[in-house]
């Protein structure tokens, strides 16, 4: 037989698998993530700096006083330090495999565990952080919103959280049309710059305060069980006031690349700035805040000052716009989940129709979980704990295990190995805590007041 001349069925399938292709460039092009790849370095420092100062920094002073000093000072340098470890390993990883780029967090996970399931390890936990994170921040912005009106004008009529929330949300209908990362670069910038803001308000306005005359710096849970439970809380806090790595690869996934300049160098450049922006934000405010409150700091800190009024009124808009940033950042990759099922397994047409209802539906369904339930405190301990730490402090480890497979003993091994443990320990008692804060906040709670 030796050779055969290539039959009409031959070049069909070609032409078959050519248009497959064609057709998936063409999906790709459309879909937020890997739509454009022509960031800058600072662009992934600011949509770093975006995604990791969440809304998380202001009840710091509050997790410190249920920490208390040595232990609170302990969590917060770990975090800093164990979450820059992962993130470094998820920037070196989304290159590993030479002309492939994991442009996803669930990518990577597939690679790292098989196809199956590195999607049903990864997709639900990113799926919880991001919603969660989302729904967390209309909660926030509703509340910093309702915050400002009730500065400015104390004497006005007061309006239901529920209508702060909504009007918080209309923003939301318009944005979320942005298409995709780089489109949103404009609102990141601006939000990592109100990050800064607030959080110098925040520990500046509580020097300018002064120590209070009778300040304590115990537990101030009653019973043993209640300090360990609020203990565990704190834990969740710190965990979800350190969750950037779950848009981390998507962020990568807009830098271009080269085999000769590979994307994870203005990454890490942009993560080391960020970072130190991060420390920037974080220890003034946690440090300063519970040193100044002690324990009798509110779950917010922006609450805990009365006054300046005007002072006050400003930081709250500046945590408004932050968190509209950061609800585009957190919701750009579940757009593009969504919009890869819709496109790749329902087959719908890409096209601008699909996008507007599928994102309006989105934005619609957090701002109605939002509504329902807005205990901000505990769900943040609850999300915290159930869903960042594996994403943020274990999952880059294991895979870097699974894939590098580095010596037993050796230094990557045992860094890895106590990130793990760490991390599965924070997992587990966290939500408990959350939980326990929920159903006491939930005892005397009227829905849609």
């Amino acid at each position: 037989m030796g050779t055969q001349a290539p039959t009409h069925q031959d070049s069909f399938d070609r032409a078959n698998i050519e248009e497959k292709l064609a057709k998936q460039k063409a999906i790709d092009d459309w879909l937020p993530i890997t739509s454009s790849r022509n960031a800058k370095w600072w662009y992934s420092a600011f949509h770093n700096v975006t995604a990791m100062v969440g809304a998380g920094v202001l009840s710091l002073p509050y997790a410190m006083s249920e920490l208390g000093w040595g232990p609170g000072v302990v969590v917060l340098v770990l975090s800093w330090i164990i979450t820059l470890y992962t993130l470094w390993q998820m920037v070196e990883m989304h290159e590993m495999v030479p002309g492939r780029r994991f442009d996803r967090y669930h990518e990577l996970g597939q690679y790292a565990f098989g196809e199956k399931l590195g999607l049903y390890i990864v997709v639900p936990q990113q799926l919880i952080v991001e919603v969660g994170v989302n729904i967390v921040y209309m909660v926030t912005g509703g509340k910093s919103l309702k915050k400002f009106h009730d500065t400015v004008c104390p004497d006005c009529k007061s309006i239901k959280l529920t209508y702060f929330i909504m009007i918080f949300a209309s923003v939301h209908f318009v944005l979320s049309h942005l298409p995709n990362f780089n489109s949103i670069s404009g609102v990141s910038l601006a939000a990592a710059v109100m990050s800064l803001s607030y959080s110098t308000i925040a520990w500046g306005a509580s020097v300018d305060k002064g120590v209070k005359p009778d300040v304590q710096y115990g537990y101030k849970a009653k019973s043993t069980s209640g300090t360990v439970f609020n203990f565990f809380n704190a834990l969740g806090d710190v965990a979800f006031a350190y969750a950037g790595h779950n848009v981390v690869l998507e962020i990568q996934a807009t830098i271009p690349s080269t085999p000769e300049k590979p994307s994870k160098g203005p990454m890490w450049r942009g993560v080391i700035v960020a970072y130190i922006v991060v420390a920037l934000c974080y220890f003034p405010v946690a440090l300063i805040g519970y040193w100044m409150f002690g324990n009798s700091v509110d779950d917010n800190i922006l609450i805990s000052l009365k006054k300046p009024r005007w002072l006050i009124a400003m930081a709250n808009m500046f945590v408004v716009i932050h968190v509209i940033g950061s609800y585009q950042i957190y919701a750009m990759p579940v757009f593009d989940m969504i919009e890869t099922v819709l496109v790749k397994k329902l087959h719908f047409k890409p096209s601008g129709i699909l996008r507007i209802v599928s994102r309006t539906v989105y934005v619609a369904f957090t701002m109605f979980v939002a509504i329902t339930f807005p205990f901000f405190g505990g769900l943040l301990g609850f999300f915290g704990g159930f869903a960042f730490a594996p994403t943020t402090y274990f999952l880059p480890c294991i895979m870097w295990l699974a894939i590098y497979k580095p010596r037993k003993f050796s230094l990557s091994w045992w860094a890895n190995w106590i990130c793990i443990i760490l991390g599965a320990l924070l997992m587990i008692v966290s939500p408990i805590g959350g939980l326990r804060t929920i159903i006491i906040q939930a005892k005397n709670y009227e829905f849609y007041s």
